[in-house]
């Protein structure tokens, strides 16, 4: 059987289709993996698999046997020709086929001689790669096997389909739920990230002997903004707000919008309790900028309580009640000041 190694004209969209594959390399699910095994002791073949051909590789997505298929290029693949036909490729002894005898896995270890492979597709006339079974033996199929082997590719495309269907699922309730946990305005969290997110970091910080700084901000002046010009200039000068807070904050720090005018940073692993005053006197100083709202110049200063974990607390609660007193005594000290507890 002589096959022409020349790309599909759908190439584009079949790659597509490849990319919406969650996992090709090996982490198969085990329907996936029990289903390949079926194959292969079905038709009694010392190895099956099921590869998936990208822009340049043949990746495995699950194999077994006692023979190992490794990746390779798809110019050097079996499986590439049952993409490139969309069909049922049978070759009985792969060291006399002009085009697949060169091929490293052919003419060295493991020396494979026989190969098998029906397409897998994730929408029609797409296929991603092929259900394959390979022996280092001579070996041919007969119509009915090369029926069943086709039907062993379908329910394994039924299953990648599947997969990706799961994927796509776990994919939205995540975006809901971190939507849910967002402040709209802001862009930074909310109140509701605090128990699903915040303690989560907590925990994993004090159980890897590392520090974990909060600090507790708090807008001076904001109401006076909100009642003179209204709520509209209101979110103008929290939005302009946040913009100041992300430029003064590590990747890693989080911040939440407590509600009104008051923000919360959590400060995983900071090197010492000189980073949360370094910190702190960064946002003092970008907020001593008057913010500019519809051609009003307004002031709206910070008061700012810190506080480090375990020192202060170990506990969310703990710390966010030390932050809160840090707060409430940089406010009766004159406030545009941090305290740090």
């Amino acid at each position: 059987m002589a096959l022409t190694a020349q790309l599909p004209a759908n190439e584009a969209d079949r790659l597509l289709s490849v990319r919406g594959l969650i996992s090709v390399d090996g982490n198969a699910t085990s329907e996936l993996s029990t289903l390949v095994q079926l194959a292969k002791d079905v038709f009694g073949t010392p190895c099956a698999a099921v590869n998936i051909i990208d822009e340049d590789w043949q990746r495995v997505a699950c194999q077994v046997g006692s023979i190992p298929i490794g990746e390779c290029s798809r110019d050097d693949s079996v499986c590439s020709r049952v993409v490139y036909a969309n069909e049922v490729v049978v070759v009985p002894d792969l060291s006399r086929h002009p085009e697949f005898r060169s091929f490293p896995a052919i003419q060295g270890a493991p020396g494979f001689r026989f190969y098998a492979g029906a397409p897998v597709s994730l929408e029609p006339d797409l296929p991603v790669g092929s259900l394959c079974l390979l022996d280092v033996e001579q070996r041919d199929l007969s119509d009915s096997e090369i029926r069943n082997l086709r039907q062993f590719a379908d329910v394994a495309s039924g299953l990648l389909r599947l997969q990706k269907a799961n994927f796509m699922m776990e994919f939205a309730e995540e975006k809901l739920k971190l939507a849910a946990m967002t402040d709209p305005l802001t862009g930074f969290y909310n109140r509701s990230a605090l128990v699903s997110l915040i303690d989560v970091m907590l925990a994993n910080a004090l159980s890897s002997q590392q520090g974990f700084g909060v600090l507790y901000l708090d807008m001076d002046g904001f109401k006076q903004i909100n009642d003179k010009l209204g709520h509209h200039a209101g979110d103008q000068v929290l939005t302009h707000a946040a913009k100041r807070i992300s430029e003064c904050v590590r990747a890693q720090d989080v911040v939440v919008r407590m509600g009104g005018d008051e923000f919360a940073i959590f400060v995983p692993d900071p090197p010492d309790v000189a980073a949360l005053s370094e910190l702190s006197e960064s946002l003092l100083e970008e907020f001593r900028r008057p913010f500019v709202v519809d051609d009003n110049i307004v002031t709206a200063r910070l008061s700012i309580g810190a506080a480090l974990a375990p020192e202060a607390g170990s506990e969310r609660l703990g710390l966010l009640k030390a932050v809160d007193e840090a707060l409430y005594q940089a406010k009766e000290a004159g406030r545009d000041r941090f305290v740090l507890r």
